[in-house]
């Protein structure tokens, strides 16, 4: 196994290698440049082309490709031209929010999803079951910004529950309790309208499994040997049935990881997918061929790790 995963890892190298190609040569095809937005009535145009030829903008492509890519390897991804830092500070700094709004996503996620998959499968074809289904048809259904500014203004404004925007109150102290469960109270609507959305494919697979389980031939022995019906679920039927679930919870962590755009962007939350619409919008090549680059490791690091997650959830399969 350990081989397999090393192999896993070395592959993807010359993935990396080529998603770093394209994003470059993507990123040059780009209109305007991050000095554009710069331009006044009032501007030196001679200043303008000064700094656009130190920063490297007339060198050849391929001279430009490899000085970004040495650097990166490196971990120097340049600086941001329209925040003036370093870009991995500043990926570093929004990382950690993307990572706590991450964590509580998957938590309440999974605590909804689980359960009402487990129900509707368990009690097939009843109201529960319905209810359950027509749930799962409109969480499919309705957009993410639309929920998103449903909750928003609802939630937020309306009934001022949650705030609407940030990560903390100044008024918290760094390292103290009131700044911890501050910055939770500002991650609950955000994670919440993201769990609400995420619930549809996780219990329409658990259900389905539970479902087609339910007619299993160890289940039939199961019951006949006298063992609960709530025995018979949890330790046979829920087991054999997480398997769909296993299959993509690697790519749910990190695809949560790289930040959703439109969660982040409507609660006003600092995130990487809110730091990605903002350098795309200001034509920051350097923090854009940057997240791309990070969101294409957590893409297939994904993959790796669900590999891993079914093996263990069910031992017959190995990553060979």
């Amino acid at each position: 196994m350990w081989k397999t995963i090393l192999r896993r890892v070395l592959a993807m190298i010359p993935q990396l290698f080529v998603l770093s190609l394209l994003i470059f040569i993507l990123a040059k095809f780009m209109p305007g440049d991050p000095f554009t937005g710069l331009i006044t009535p009032e501007t030196d145009a001679n200043r303008l082309e000064e700094m656009r030829e130190a920063a490297g903008f007339y060198d050849p492509w391929y001279l430009q490709y490899y000085n970004w890519i040495v650097n990166a390897a490196q971990g120097d991804f340049g600086k941001s031209y329209t925040y003036k830092v370093p870009v991995s500070d500043l990926i570093g700094d929004r990382a950690k929010n993307t990572l706590w709004l991450s964590l509580l996503s998957v938590i309440l996620l999974y605590s909804f999803a689980i359960p009402l998959g487990v129900l509707a499968g368990r009690y097939q074809d009843t109201f529960l079951d319905k209810s359950i289904v027509l749930y799962t048809f409109i969480t499919y259904a309705i957009p993410t910004f639309v929920l998103g500014l449903l909750l928003l203004f609802l939630f937020g404004y309306q009934l001022n529950w949650f705030p609407t925007s940030g990560t903390i109150d100044i008024k918290h102290d760094e390292g103290t309790l009131g700044y911890f469960w501050n910055k939770i109270y500002h991650m609950i609507l955000p994670a919440i309208t993201y769990a609400i959305l995420g619930t549809t494919g996780v219990v329409q697979y658990l259900r389905s499994e539970i479902i087609d389980a339910k007619s299993m031939d160890y289940v039939r022995t199961a019951r006949s040997k006298g063992i609960p019906v709530r025995k018979v679920y949890s330790q046979h039927i829920f087991r054999n049935s997480l398997l769909p679930i296993a299959a993509f919870f690697g790519f749910t962590i990190t695809g949560l990881l790289t930040g959703s755009i439109f969660i982040e962007s409507i609660f006003g939350y600092p995130g990487m997918g809110q730091l990605f619409i903002h350098s795309i919008s200001s034509r920051d090549y350097s923090v854009i061929t940057a997240l791309v680059m990070l969101f294409g490791f957590l893409t297939l690091l994904g993959s790796l790790l669900s590999d891993i997650i079914m093996s263990i959830v069910d031992p017959r399969i190995r990553i060979d």
